[in-house]
């Protein structure tokens, strides 16, 4: 994690990285979300706003619009998952009673009614005559 400090008398800052702290992924070089807020938050607390020295008077309110925006797309990424959810719930739920033609996590091809709902962690699960663990998307047709 890096922490940004400023120099006493000069007005500049000075970076310094713990790597004891840092973790870095080789297949992303994004920033996540509490990087980025960490990063930005960071910024705000040693910028003077009303220093006739900045180079970039508006930059402080440029990147509250950015903190506002990020958070605005955090949630509607969240609710855009929980809406996801809650329909393969519903999906799975309408199928109850019905006669399906399925695939099961084995490959093998089978007809019959769905006879349970299970909800884990991945997602919905039917359970059709005895059959347990077969994945909605694996429902071919419904009767």
């Amino acid at each position: 994690m890096s922490t940004v400090t400023p120099a006493a008398a000069t007005g500049t800052t000075t970076t310094t990285t713990s790597s004891s702290t840092q973790n870095t992924s080789a297949t992303s070089s994004l920033l996540s979300k509490d990087q980025f807020l960490q990063l930005m938050m960071a910024e705000l607390q040693n910028q003077n706003p009303m220093s006739p020295n900045s180079s970039d008077p508006t930059q402080y309110v440029s990147e509250l619009a950015q903190f506002t925006s990020l958070e605005q797309e955090t949630n509607t990424a969240q609710s855009t998952a929980q809406s996801a959810t809650a329909t393969q719930a519903s999906q799975a739920l309408a199928l109850l009673g019905h006669t399906v033609s399925y695939i099961d996590p084995a490959g093998n091809s089978g007809t019959g009614v769905v006879q349970k709902v299970d909800f884990t962690t991945s997602g919905p699960t039917l359970t059709v005559n005895g059959d347990t663990g077969i994945q909605p998307s694996g429902v071919s047709e419904v009767s």
